[in-house]
């Protein structure tokens, strides 16, 4: 009996929720900010920042991606869009790279633009703490984060919510 009004607490108070914003300090979050220059990911509500992150970046941090595989973070406006569960990275939250500024560069170019760039965890590894993720810069052009972070960015971003990733 215990179990089952357990249960069914959970069921209402998730309910309850369902439709509720998530907020910080009582403020949603209306933008993500990526400071790659500075390694940061900020929570920001109509221009404030509400919380801010240390981030690492893909292997070739410095300028925007250009092309598929060029191992850099993209620059310029995006949306969170989608969001996976991921059994190398954690959570996951889709940017909407490349968008139509980028997709034209990399025709212009005859390159493929590239895609898939997450904003995501660190891996869960015996052989590699995640301290070591997070000291250097080491993905494929996506975000990334200690997982305890994602978690709580992953409870505060909506998808629809704009990320502005800046040099």
């Amino acid at each position: 009996m215990r179990c089952l009004l357990a249960v069914l607490f959970l069921c209402v108070a998730t309910c309850a929720n369902a439709n509720a914003s998530p907020t910080l300090d009582g403020k949603p979050v209306d933008k993500v900010l990526v400071l790659k220059s500075e390694r940061k990911l900020q929570l920001l509500h109509r221009g404030q920042v509400l919380k801010s992150y240390r981030i690492s970046l893909g292997k070739q941090p410095k300028g925007p991606k250009f092309r598929e595989g060029d191992n850099r973070t993209p620059e310029g406006f995006y949306w969170i869009d989608w969001r996976k569960t991921s059994e190398n990275y954690n959570l996951s939250l889709h940017v909407s790279y490349p968008n139509a500024n980028d997709r034209a560069a990399a025709t212009a170019k005859g390159l493929a633009p590239g895609g898939m760039i997450m904003v995501h965890g660190t891996p869960v590894s015996e052989d590699y703490p995640e301290w070591y993720f997070h000291t250097l810069d080491w993905t494929n052009g996506c975000i990334a984060m200690k997982n305890g972070d994602m978690r709580e960015v992953w409870g505060l971003v909506r998808d629809g919510t704009l990320i502005e990733i800046r040099p």
